[in-house]
C-alpha cells in the first residue's frame, strides 16, 4: 500500500510509486508523464499520435536502474477506445502479442485523484488505473524487450503508428 493509492489526492504533487527494473533505462514519472531517456511520451504522442513505441536499454534487475548493454525494454503509448461495463479496456494497440508488464501501467496526460480499480488489458493481463478513467485517455504500458510496431496491429482498429528508438 502507498501514500498515493491510501490518499488519491497526492497525485497532483507526487507520481505513483513504480517499479524501476520493469521500465527502460532513466526512466521518471512526472504527475503526468513518463520521461525516458529525456524524451517525454506526451511529446512522442504529439507527434506520432498512439499508438506509439519508444524503445531503450532496460535495466538489470536489481540494480536499481542500471541500464543494460545487451537487453532492450519498450514503453508503449496506447489511447483508451472503450472501457466496457466489465472493466475491460479497448485500447488502439493490441497488447496481447507483447510481452507487457501490464501491473505498471500509468495514465498519462492529467492527475487523476480517483481511486484505482483493476481493469482488464486483455484475456491475461490487467492493470490497475483511477477509476475515472475516460475515453480518450493515455496509456503508457512497458514491456519486455524492443516491440515492433506491427505486434500491436489489430485487426478491428485501422490506426497509424509510429516507432522511436535512441540510439
Amino acid at each position: 500500500m502507498t501514500l498515493t493509492s491510501l490518499l488519491p489526492s497526492l497525485r497532483k504533487s507526487i507520481p505513483d510509486p513504480f517499479v524501476i527494473d520493469r521500465w527502460p533505462e532513466w526512466t521518471h514519472l512526472t504527475t503526468t508523464d513518463v520521461v525516458v531517456s529525456g524524451v517525454s511520451l506526451l511529446r512522442l504522442v504529439e507527434l506520432c499520435d498512439t499508438p506509439c513505441v519508444h524503445i531503450a536499454a532496460a535495466v538489470v534487475p536489481g540494480t536499481h536502474g542500471h541500464p543494460s548493454d545487451t537487453e532492450q525494454s519498450s514503453i508503449i503509448v496506447a489511447r483508451v477506445v472503450e472501457i466496457r461495463l466489465d472493466g475491460t479496456l479497448i485500447l488502439d494497440a493490441d497488447i496481447s502479442r507483447v510481452q507487457a508488464h501490464a501491473s505498471e501501467a500509468r495514465l498519462i496526460g492529467r492527475a487523476s485523484t480517483q481511486h484505482s480499480v483493476p481493469f482488464s488489458l486483455s484475456e491475461e493481463q490487467s492493470a490497475v488505473l483511477p477509476a475515472d478513467l475516460r475515453t480518450g485517455d493515455l496509456i503508457a504500458i512497458p514491456c519486455r524487450g524492443a516491440v515492433c510496431r506491427r505486434q500491436l496491429r489489430s485487426s478491428t482498429i485501422s490506426t497509424s503508428f509510429c516507432v522511436r528508438s535512441r540510439g
